[in-house]
């Protein structure tokens, strides 16, 4: 019976040294993310499963080209996943199907060059100068997605993280790296 017992004894220590390992990974370094909709193929399929990455925004700025999950703008409750196109401080101009970023290094504009999408062309007419703590998020599938075409910047403080690996049973699992631009 003691045998028994000191079994029992190192299952439920084997399950609490687990929990005190996954338990601070899942809820401070990195949570798991279903996308669901067509608003980022090709890139991301409904059902990928994700990582996102909650650690590497404490120590740096989110970057154009990332990929990011945030709360969304209008419905804090919702959970959206989109690329930042513009960052804090940037004016974003989308005019006959181009994107066009303002900045300190291009006053005059530069036009963005997109390898990431299929169709280079982005619908819209819009110009926004986004403040301090404000990003420009848009959908892969520019013609299928609800994004700050629609209900304007996203906040800093509603950016929860970046998505750092996919895992998609077709696709296999990647590590996922930003465009350079």
């Amino acid at each position: 019976m003691k045998g028994f017992f000191s079994i029992i004894a190192e299952v439920v220590q084997i399950f609490l040294i687990a929990l005190a390992i996954v338990i601070p990974i899942r809820y401070f370094l990195f949570q798991p993310f279903f996308v669901s909709g067509a608003s980022m193929e090709p890139n991301f399929d409904s059902g990928e499963y994700l990582l996102i990455d909650e650690i590497s925004y404490r120590f740096r700025e989110p970057q154009r080209g990332e990929v990011i999950v945030f709360r969304s703008p209008t419905d804090p409750s919702k959970y959206f996943i989109k690329r930042i196109i513009g960052l804090p401080g940037e004016t974003v101009e989308i005019k006959e199907g181009k994107i066009k970023i303002y900045n300190l290094d291009f006053p005059e504009g530069k036009t963005l060059k997109e390898s990431y999408i299929e169709n280079e062309k982005t619908g819209g007419n819009i110009k926004i100068s986004l403040k301090k703590n404000e990003y420009f998020v848009l959908g892969d599938n520019r013609n299928h997605s609800s994004d700050s075409r629609s209900w304007g910047p996203v906040p800093r403080k509603n950016i929860i993280g970046r998505a750092w690996l996919s895992v998609h049973f077709p696709k296999g699992i990647h590590l996922l790296a930003s465009p350079q631009y």
